[in-house]
């Protein structure tokens, strides 16, 4: 009896402690989170006011103290801009923010030019495109802009080259990286074999090769002859505007770039594409001499996130044209970062029922996803469509369940760099069986029918299994191919033939009917617009859907998420071998999915 009470009281000051324990250390991270909050708080005061800009000033515009992405990132009531680039902060400034400005800038009087620096961008290669041709339009202004790289790469080199001037760094500071445009496949069937895993794959389309990784340790003909067209596609498409914008003909460009001729400071000066060769103090006289001032102190060097604030605020024109932002991977439920079925529907709705909008640009940024959540969006954006003028613009993707969900508009316009088309599906599910096996685990399935345990991951698919998959698959492609006809004014067959889960870059895409004109997300808005009848800019504002997270927001998914597998295989060099997991990972053996599998970006 008195061992008990001990043991009791000993079990009540043991619970106390724990509690006690447990207490602090909720107590310890709550103080974190206010702390936290209140350090964002105290920038977002220090930074939310507009900035002064000075009456004489130069726009710099460097590349690498901003991301341009397809919204601006919120800090809750504020947008990173409000953190300037000299806090720390990389500021994410929307496409349409970012070329509006340049826009804004072109008319300002008290800009007198840009000052590029174009290294360092970070941005897909639709998107660069679009910045571009926003920097060229500034140009026809009759204000110049000025470029300058320190480290020459395709990406750099491609922007600089719109400019007026283009100078590079006279000190030699490594190999330039104006090598052309390349990508990487990446196939794991070698590792997954010595593991046990046998990835089945169900699909349709030739050209069709998410999946194919898990399968095979080589690309396939038709995938190897897809990959080459498109990188073939956006190095036609880069170094015609280079060529175009410095004086120089393709051929030699292309010829130069092959052998290797583009390496250092003098070789860009000899071939044409740079216009001068600078140290630090003798651009500072160029910039000074341009903006007719004595000395550097008196140049005002504007950063282009503090333009952004200053001179780009919400409109409050009642009649609007609405750009409907669909930016991510299509998924079923709700996640950060991606373009939830139900959810994005009801955003499209939302747009449906507001009488102050009157024409829609569908923004299209996305490698595909879910078949169903796609059907869900088409579905809304049908409806949508039925009742107001509805055009689509095309991002850096617009593929598979992206074009799905976007092809049946009254007109598409997509830029040369945009990979799109991939129309094809699939399904897949790994069997773990000789996982199981060398680990030494048995199991045994109990079921009540004959197929029960199918999608178990733990069993071989049999023949009869494999037909009912790929009836299903068949169903959804020709499904899809259907509904890529009615939208596109083809015949099944025409769009059979294009199909087959090929993907096109948008200058292709273009020539075989995918897409209708090569032109911007501003060309679109201009375009929804005239279709509601308003031929001014003056007569109607831009309302962007959906609102973007808030660093709130952000925060709590983030405490919510779960860390993925692949995750330890970041910032190893082997990031694409940890895509390849993460795809392997997400994809749930009874869905069917309609995605492009891979990225090409421009370094």
């Amino acid at each position: 009896m008195q061992l008990t009470s001990v043991i009791e009281s000993k079990m009540k000051d043991f619970v106390k402690t724990m509690l006690a324990v447990i207490a602090g250390i909720v107590v310890i991270q709550l103080l974190g989170m206010i702390f936290f909050f209140i350090m964002i708080g105290s920038a977002a005061v220090s930074g939310s006011g507009t900035p002064a800009l000075p009456k004489n000033a130069v726009l710099e515009v460097d590349m690498s103290k901003f991301v341009i992405a397809e919204q601006s990132t919120q800090l809750g009531p504020i947008d990173f801009s409000a953190l300037s680039s000299s806090s720390g902060v990389v500021p994410t400034i929307g496409l349409w923010d970012a070329v509006s400005a340049i826009d804004k800038a072109a008319a300002d009087p008290a800009v007198k030019y840009i000052f590029l620096r174009s290294d360092g961008a970070s941005a897909g290669n639709a998107t660069m495109e679009e910045f571009r041709k926003a920097l060229a339009s500034f140009r026809q202004s009759g204000k110049p802009v000025i470029a300058y790289s320190e480290n020459p790469g395709t990406g750099s080199v491609y922007l600089a080259s719109v400019a007026d001037k283009f100078y590079m760094s006279s000190y030699h500071g490594g190999m330039s990286q104006f090598v052309g445009v390349s990508g990487q496949l990446v196939f794991v069937k070698d590792i997954l074999d010595k593991l046990g895993v046998n990835v089945q794959l169900i699909r349709h389309g030739k050209y069709k090769s998410a999946g194919e990784m898990f399968i095979a340790n080589a690309p396939s003909a038709a995938n190897l002859e897809q990959n080459q067209a498109m990188v073939n596609s956006l190095w036609k498409s880069i170094s015609g505007e280079i060529a175009k914008s410095r004086g120089i003909e393709a051929e030699k460009l292309n010829s130069l770039t092959d052998n290797l001729e583009l390496i250092f400071p003098e070789d860009f000066l000899a071939a044409g594409v740079a216009d001068g060769l600078v140290n630090r103090a003798e651009l500072e006289t160029k910039l000074c001499d341009l903006a007719v001032v004595s000395k550097p102190e008196d140049l005002h060097l504007v950063p282009f996130a503090d333009y952004v604030k200053a001179r780009i605020t919400p409109s409050s024109a009642r009649e609007k044209v609405a750009v409907i932002f669909a930016d991510g991977e299509i998924v079923d439920a709700e996640q950060m970062n991606a373009i939830s079925g139900d959810k994005f529907a009801a955003e499209i709705d939302k747009v449906r029922r507001d009488k102050n909008i009157h024409a829609v640009v569908l923004r299209v940024n996305s490698p595909g996803g879910s078949v169903l959540a796609s059907e869900k969006i088409r579905t809304a954006l049908d409806s949508l469509a039925a009742a107001k003028p509805m055009v689509a613009s095309y991002g850096n993707y617009a593929a598979s369940g992206g074009y799905w969900i976007s092809s049946g508009v009254s007109r598409i316009y997509s830029d040369e760099m945009t990979l799109t088309g991939s129309i094809g599906v699939f399904s897949m599910i790994p069997d773990l069986t000789k996982v199981a096996d060398k680990a030494g685990v048995n199991f045994v399935t109990i079921g009540s029918n004959e197929h029960s345990d199918m999608l178990s991951l733990i069993h071989t698919l049999d023949p009869a299994e494999i037909a009912c998959m790929q009836a299903s698959v068949e169903d959804i492609y020709d499904k899809f191919v259907n509904l890529v006809a009615a939208g596109r004014g083809m015949e099944p067959a025409d769009v059979d033939e294009i199909a087959q889960g090929r993907v096109w870059t948008g200058a292709d895409a273009l020539g075989v009917g995918l897409v209708d004109e090569i032109g911007t997300l501003k060309d679109a808005v201009t375009a929804a617009a005239r279709l509601a009848g308003y031929f001014s800019e003056d007569d109607y504002g831009v309302a962007t859907y959906p609102a973007v997270p808030t660093i709130l927001d952000m925060l709590l998914e983030s405490l919510g998420a779960k860390a993925k597998a692949s995750s330890i295989l970041s910032g190893t060099g082997f990031e694409s071998l940890a895509d390849a997991v993460a795809l392997l990972q997400d994809r749930k053996p009874s869905k069917v999915y309609a995605i492009i599998p891979y990225e090409i970006t421009i370094k």
